[in-house]
This record gives C-alpha cells, structure tokens and sequence, in this order.
C-alpha cells in the first residue's frame, strides 16, 4: 500500500468514528423510541399509534404506548409534537400498565387548551402547578424529565417548569406517552383529537 492509499485509508477511518452514534454505556441514556418500532412498549386503549417518517403518531381515540419495563429514579428525554387541542402527557411510575391515570402515576402534562392551566403543559397534575403555562403546539418540543427519589423536575425546552417538587406516593412503575382522556364538554363527550406525535424517547438510569 503506497504512502496515499494509507492517508486516504487513516481518513476516511476518522470521518467514521466522527459520525458512529456513542455506546449507551458510555453515555448512559438508552433509546426507547428511536422512530424505527415500538418495541419497548405495549399499546393499550383504542389510539390510533402508528409509525411515520419516523415519528410515531396517534390523531384518534383515547390510549397509551406504556412501556415493558419498570424503572425507579432517572432522567427522561422526550420530543414531541401536538396541535392546539390535543391532549397528552408522559406519565411516569405507572403503578398499573393495564390502567394508566393521575391516580396511580405522575402525569406530566402536555395539554395547552386544559381548562384549569394551572396543571396545563409543563405540570405534574395534582403535584405542580404551572404559571404561567408554556406553550407547546404547533413545534417541536424537548421534555427534560427526572424522577429521583421524591423530588421531580421537568423541563421544558429549556425553561424549568417544575422545580423540586417532593411526593412519595410512587417509588417506581412503567412510562406511558398518551393520546386523548381529555375532560369532558358540555355534552358529556370526552376529547380524543388532536394530533400527537413523538419522534425520540431516552431514559438514563440514576
């Protein structure tokens, strides 16, 4: 192999290293969603999840993506996306995979139009007021999410929404990304539209 050869070889080497993805373990965060499949999570209710250009999205009926696994304390990365009207939230230590709600878990909320905004997007409902509410629809966001012991903190796009809140109610459960279980109108009709979309999920362990 001439001298050439060799430099173009040591070149080309170095251009890949520079654009090959860092080891989980050396980073820490582990993909849950990486826009490929939803093989980290079990689908339960009726929404409509599906997988498109690599996001995965639900515009109809009231459900979860809840994860297969159970996990105590750690930080969560999540992107997403959502219209005006569209109600979701990733909730967090789900005590019952099989029945996910503010009662058995920390939701934190992605909800712009909620009636109360008080626990609109970037609170913890019934945990950690919000005010004022940020926010969310129409862009793409950043949900900085951790759950260490009792304290919680969220961060959302760079602003910190909740600060140190403390309970103690759940030590560890599943994560659940929501579609729909909106409150309902005047006619007794629970909202289960809008367009939710979330194109990346991490967690790493604390």
């Amino acid at each position: 192999m001439n001298r050439r050869s060799a430099i173009a070889l040591l070149l080309t080497g170095f251009a890949a290293l520079s654009y090959a993805p860092q080891a989980s373990s050396e980073t820490g965060w582990v993909t849950l969603f990486d826009g490929k499949n939803l093989d980290n999570f079990t689908a339960i209710g009726d929404a409509n999840w599906r997988i498109e250009d690599g996001v995965v999205v639900a515009d109809k009926g009231n459900g979860f993506l809840v994860t297969k696994n159970t996990y105590a304390d750690y930080q969560i990365r999540a992107e997403f996306w959502v219209e005006p009207d569209s109600n979701s939230g990733i909730f967090i230590r789900c005590s019952n995979p099989e029945k996910v709600g503010a009662d058995n878990a920390y939701e934190v909320n992605i909800w712009d139009a909620r009636p109360d905004p008080s626990y609109g997007t970037g609170a913890i409902v019934n945990l950690a007021k919000v005010d004022p509410m940020p926010k969310a629809a129409g862009k793409w966001n950043v949900y900085e999410i951790t759950a260490k012991g009792s304290t919680f903190t969220v961060v959302l796009n760079g602003q910190k929404t909740v600060d140190g809140a403390q309970d103690a109610k759940f030590a560890s459960g599943r994560i659940a990304l929501q579609h729909g279980l909106g409150l309902k109108d005047d006619k007794g009709v629970v909202n289960d539209k809008g367009v939710v979309k979330f194109r990346k999920v991490e967690i790493k362990p604390l």
